[in-house]
């Protein structure tokens, strides 16, 4: 807290992927886009600061630190927001479908997103800032399944023989986002519980695009409403006169 109120104005950096880039699925257009409404827009109306959105669409951890590290030099920040997993404990799934046979590793490998996760909070403290965690939101993975597999029956019947179950997508997400947690608690730093937000919901794939995995307008409310109670716990003089939480359906529900 004395790091923050020794400068004007603040400075929160957030790194991390497609989700804090706020890309959704378009399913009119066919394609993903922008989501004006994402959830660091939707903060950085009622936050006094400055908020930089370093994040990419695409970016595994390896990546997004190379990028943290231009931020945290140049921006100088005093929080920085990492957010990460969903593209590190991902496949390739063409070339599953293509050789189900074969061996097939994640873009990162459980033990290197540990590691590479534990160096992020190093570099965020080191340069003076303070790291906030968040987790994962949780995926549909029957929805997730049928987007990579493209809804080819060969692609499909071969995904499955590598998988051996559907649920496994889930299972095998789950266990990044537990390391997530878990890096947290080792190194106590706050952990934003994104999943457990979306898991109040009877039907969180309300909250995801069609794709299973990304967060749909709603779910970036939910997220925005998420961080938005962190702040208010802890940096409530962050907040521009008070504001109250972000409406809209998904908040409607959520409460």
């Amino acid at each position: 807290m004395s790091i923050l109120l020794g400068h004007e104005p603040v400075k929160i950096v957030v790194s991390g992927d497609s989700i804090s880039k706020g890309v959704v699925y378009d399913e009119v257009k066919k394609k993903y886009t922008i989501l004006e409404e994402n959830y660091v827009e939707l903060l950085r109306d009622k936050l006094n600061g400055i908020v930089h959105n370093a994040s990419r669409f695409g970016s595994t951890l390896i990546k997004g630190i190379q990028k943290l590290k231009s931020s945290i030099f140049n921006d100088k920040p005093d929080i920085v927001l990492i957010e990460y997993g969903g593209n590190d404990c991902d496949f390739n799934w063409v070339e599953i479908a293509e050789n189900p046979d074969a061996v097939h590793m994640p873009r990162t490998d459980f033990q290197t997103f540990e590691k590479t996760l534990l160096e992020a909070i190093d570099l965020v403290r080191t340069n003076k800032s303070i790291p906030v965690l968040m987790n994962l939101p949780p995926l549909n993975a029957d929805r997730y399944f049928n987007w990579i597999s493209k809804n080819n029956p060969v692609a499909k019947e071969n995904i499955l023989k590598w998988l051996g179950s559907v649920t496994k997508i889930y299972w095998w997400q789950e266990r990044y986002n537990s390391v997530i947690q878990k890096i947290a608690e080792e190194t106590k730093t706050i952990c934003i519980d994104i999943r457990e937000a979306f898991l109040r919901f009877p039907d969180f794939s309300t909250l995801l695009c069609i794709d299973g995995i990304h967060p749909n307008k709603d779910g970036h409310i939910v997220i925005a409403n998420k961080v938005f109670e962190y702040i208010k716990g802890r940096y409530n003089f962050l907040l521009k006169n008070h504001f109250p939480p972000i409406q809209g359906y998904a908040q409607t529900e959520y409460c």
